[in-house]
């Protein structure tokens, strides 16, 4: 069976790693192109690129996947099976319907539930107690196609989007591989998703990383887990971003009524307490700008931060 891979980040990485320590017949890995980043701006090449190399799989990187002479390229290679994993472009239905057996997607949400870009991150932001990963027969729609395998795991307690990430990544590349044999002899049984169950994981933003402190403290506690690494959670102190890297929440008996969202209630050796909409936070560890990331007792033994100050400004 040919097998074209499209894929791009990390995530992507475990499966068609997987797929080729499995001997599987893979005969390319269309990837987006490398992007210049960082100050230097050096060219890095997609870690599915690295991969694929690492394989002696052939590569391809075309702007535009809905382009005439991709579309003719991977036509012109007569696959039997397309597997997608987060790919970053939106398939055209005349590239899907090419294999004979399909695009099938590995994405990282129980479907219909979290369709979109960033299923893994607004799980834990949205403090479900189960993720997982859906191989869904792709079509034109966003995230639509009917449903042929699930596995679901468990969200920890202080699961952050980098940790699931991880877990949801190695489970894709074990689940493609599993029920590959079955996709290849046509034993899957597709089900159709409810729409009226789906709900949408949109893209993170820089800017969605900043601290509400009027949301409940175990709400702004989730979104700090959930946007780990990137945007992250900051706030300002003293006109500088302080970026939030671990968080306990307090109860709201711990908290004065009343008391305005954002305030400092006080500092001790190792934490500093934060008033939410409800209840409050004891910042753990924290960033200063310019600076490391540090417990938040090495922080304050060089910043000094008074009782009744208000952060976000």
């Amino acid at each position: 069976m040919k097998i074209i891979f499209m894929g791009t980040p990390d995530f992507a990485v475990a499966a068609l790693d997987a797929l080729c320590r499995d001997g599987q017949n893979v005969i390319l890995a269309v990837t987006q192109p490398d992007r210049q980043k960082g100050r230097g701006r050096k060219v890095i090449q997609t870690p599915v690129k690295v991969c694929a190399e690492k394989w002696n799989v052939p590569v391809f990187q075309p702007d535009r996947i809905r382009e005439p002479e991709a579309i003719e390229k991977i036509r012109s290679l007569a696959p039997d099976l397309i597997v997608v994993a987060a790919f970053g472009q939106i398939l055209p239905q005349e590239l899907l319907d090419i294999p004979r057996l399909g695009c099938i997607n590995i994405h990282a949400s129980l479907l219909p539930k979290l369709r979109g870009a960033a299923p893994i991150q607004w799980s834990v932001i949205n403090g479900d107690s189960e993720s997982g990963i859906t191989l869904m027969q792709m079509n034109a729609g966003l995230d639509t196609g009917d449903i042929l395998f699930q596995e679901s795991v468990p969200i920890e307690k202080n699961e952050t989007g980098e940790s699931l990430y991880e877990k949801l990544a190695q489970l894709g590349g074990e689940m493609i591989v599993r029920y590959l044999p079955a996709i290849e002899a046509g034993e899957i049984h597709p089900v159709i998703q409810d729409d009226s169950r789906s709900s949408y994981a949109p893209m993170l933003r820089k800017e969605m990383g900043e601290i509400d402190w009027s949301l409940p403290a175990a709400q702004i506690e989730q979104r700090m887990r959930g946007m780990m690494p990137w945007p992250g959670a900051y706030t300002k102190l003293g006109g500088h971003t302080l970026k939030i890297w671990s968080a306990k929440v307090l109860p709201v008996t711990e908290v004065p009524y009343g008391t305005t969202p954002g305030t400092v209630l006080y500092t001790d050796k190792k934490s500093i307490c934060v008033a939410a909409g409800e209840g409050g936070l004891l910042l753990l560890e924290v960033q200063a700008e310019g600076k490391k990331r540090m417990p938040t007792d090495a922080f304050l033994r060089g910043t000094k931060v008074a009782d009744g100050t208000v952060l976000g400004f």
